[in-house]
């Protein structure tokens, strides 16, 4: 799938996405919590880079929880981001964020940031060295050692688990309201549009994109999560 679809896409679901989405937010209040524990250490006053923000969840959490941090949203999406920056006005947090509809390459690197997120979006780049590219974009934009959160579907497809974690995950989508049209569109992508990788070959991705260390923190079915460090 074009990154032009996906945006399409993901215009086109904005205005319900975190409705649909709503019974798997214990998956997401479970990464956040550890998010938010990683980047405990952080200065009063940091500068956070979400990249591929979405509607928000991951800004608005750690806003919350971090009254002097700054933030930078990134999405192609403009619904996306339209709803994120409502979300933001609606939780008093807007004055702090500066929002960039577009993808990561078109943002100036005029500030560098503390640290960044990056959840569920590197999966939708299929070839390898474009995806290391897309890490490297974010590496130079953080401050030399600052923190990335990533996450993605990640899963040894070739292995016989793989089948049993995905149906699992095909059964809580079900579960989430979504159609069964919607699923197996769904399943069908994961095979073609979405790049699912074994972990071990994201986190070395995620390294040859200027990244040293990525720690595995968090696994709910086929998502995985890593904190890792800008290399010097």
């Amino acid at each position: 799938m074009h990154q032009d679809e996906i945006k399409a896409l993901f215009d086109q679901q904005a205005a319900t996405y975190d409705t649909q989405w709503a019974k798997t937010a214990p998956i997401r209040s479970c990464m956040h919590l550890l998010l938010g524990s990683l980047f405990a250490e952080l200065p009063a006053d940091a500068k956070i880079l979400c990249v591929g923000v979405g509607t928000g969840d991951e800004l608005l959490y750690l806003a919350s929880q971090n009254p002097g941090w700054r933030f930078t949203a990134v999405e192609p999406s403009g619904a996306m981001l339209d709803v994120c920056r409502q979300r933001a006005v609606k939780e008093g947090v807007e004055s702090r964020c500066t929002f960039h509809e577009g993808y990561l390459s078109s943002l100036p690197v005029i500030e560098l940031h503390d640290a960044a997120t990056c959840f569920l979006v590197s999966q939708f780049i299929l070839q390898e060295n474009e995806r290391s590219k897309f890490f490297n974009e974010i590496a130079e934009r953080l401050q030399p050692g600052g923190l990335l959160a990533s996450a993605d579907l990640a899963s040894n497809v070739e292995a016989p688990e793989y089948e049993v974690l995905l149906h699992a995950w095909m059964n809580m989508m079900s579960a989430s309201n979504i159609s069964p049209e919607a699923i197996e569109r769904m399943r069908k992508a994961y095979a073609n549009d979405v790049g699912v990788l074994h972990p071990a070959k994201v986190e070395s991705i995620i390294e040859s994109g200027g990244f040293k260390l990525p720690v595995q923190f968090f696994q709910a079915g086929l998502i995985h999560a890593w904190l890792s460090k800008r290399a010097d």
